[in-house]
């Protein structure tokens, strides 16, 4: 692709995204994600929604790519075992507690990208030691949302828009699956059809049990064949 994947653009030495752009790069990937989820003739999840999987033609449109993890299911079906796949930093908390794929896992993949978009930070920061949702919503509980965009777009952007683009970011990667919006819904909001939600200022911690499986363990990094780190 002409202008390659979103990852090289935000997180490495080409010139900063205009706000403009991210915009539409974020309408763009939710677009292609309700086609798969809910356009299609039957719901593909995609299981590895990451920056580095967003392509970008000449004219910064999206292109969603690598669908080597991803799986075919009926509409009408709940999350299904497909095994735990993905990228650390990216995976809703209850798929990596069953290893169940879903709409919503895929939705929560989204949100992460939708904030790494705004605050040109990464899903995961071996400097940090908290998540980029974490770092986030501690701003959006403090009311201070503006102050994690990032710097390298100066003042230029349209503040309306940051603020919405990073509530629907969280919105969509909240700890709670049952809470998190479907692909549509975070468009209708993009789109300023509808009104965004008002999320607690704390973020939710998650509970479920941990399932024992070859992939998991307890209290150590989630590291497979089949699962890289955030990047």
């Amino acid at each position: 692709m002409p202008n390659g994947s979103l990852d090289s653009h935000i997180f490495g030495k080409r010139s900063p995204l205009s706000w403009a752009v991210r915009y539409k790069i974020s309408v763009g990937l939710a677009s292609a994600l309700l086609y798969l989820h809910e356009e299609w003739e039957q719901c593909v999840v995609h299981r590895d929604i990451k920056s580095s999987n967003v392509m970008l033609d000449s004219n910064f449109n999206v292109k969603l790519g690598d669908f080597g993890l991803a799986r075919l299911m009926d509409h009408e079906l709940g999350p299904q075992t497909t095994g735990l796949v993905g990228t650390l930093g990216y995976l809703a908390p209850e798929y990596i507690s069953t290893g169940r794929a879903s709409k919503e896992s895929d939705v929560y993949s989204f949100g992460v990208v939708a904030l790494e978009i705004a605050t040109g930070r990464k899903a995961m920061d071996k400097d940090s030691e908290i998540s980029l949702v974490e770092w986030v919503w501690i701003a959006y509980g403090k009311s201070k949302l503006l102050s994690v965009v990032d710097e390298r777009m100066g003042m230029d952007f349209d503040q309306k828009q940051v603020e919405c683009l990073m509530i629907v970011g969280l919105w969509c990667a909240h700890p709670d699956r049952s809470l998190r919006p479907s692909i549509k819904q975070a468009i209708q909001v993009l789109n300023f059809e509808t009104t965004w939600p008002n999320l607690p200022t704390t973020m939710p911690v998650p509970i479920y049990h941990v399932l024992s499986t070859p992939s998991v363990s307890s209290g150590e990094p989630l590291i497979s064949t089949s699962i890289e780190v955030g990047r």
